[in-house]
Parts: C-alpha cells; structure tokens; sequence
C-alpha cells in the first residue's frame, strides 16, 4: 500500500512538473513573438477599446486557437455589463465583439 502511494505520488510530480515545463515553454515563445513583432502589442489594442468605448478591462487572455493566436479582452461598462472583445494578434484585426451593452457603451 505504501510503495502504490509513493508510485502514484512520484506520477503525479512527473506529470505536474511536465506540465508547467510546457507551459513555461508556451510563455517563451509567445514573448519571443511579441518581441520579434510577429504579435500585435496589447497596448496598441488596449488603446484602440478605450478609445472606443467608455470603461474598463477587466482580464486579458492571449489564447492559441487552431494555431491562430487570439487577444480575448474581457471589458467592463459603467452600467456593469461585460464586453468581450477578440482580435487576431497577427495583425490587430477586430475578430469579433459581444455583449449586453455593446453599443451603449461605445463613445460618441
């Protein structure tokens, strides 16, 4: 019973410290895009919402999609509703945006 518990222990150690090893790889290579200009800049999308739309941001994601990198941009308005944006990080183009509040909050 003791060795099937350190077994199992020792299995899951392997399998975690993997997993953070590949993650940790995913991380360097989406800098290393952002920093070879093969990625938009977060700023530049940032910039572009706020100009657009009155509110906040509330969480980034940089998501790998079927091999196409994604910025998801989830917003907040002053009435409290959520927006969520997604552009293609290749090249900064408006994927798509919804939300209850879309259009209230956009700035005149």
């Amino acid at each position: 019973m003791k060795t099937c518990l350190l077994i199992t222990a020792a299995a899951l150690l392997i399998a975690f410290g993997t997993a953070s090893a590949d993650k940790d790889d995913h991380g360097q290579r989406l800098r290393a895009a952002v920093a070879s200009g093969q990625i938009v800049p977060l700023k530049s999308l940032l910039d572009r919402i706020e100009a657009d739309y009155v509110g906040q941001v509330l969480e980034v994601e940089l998501d790998d999609d079927d091999d196409q990198l994604i910025y998801e941009i989830d917003f907040l308005t002053p009435a409290g509703a959520k927006i969520e944006f997604e552009f293609d990080a290749t090249n900064g183009r408006l994927l798509k945006s919804k939300g209850h509040g879309l259009e209230a909050a956009r700035r005149q």
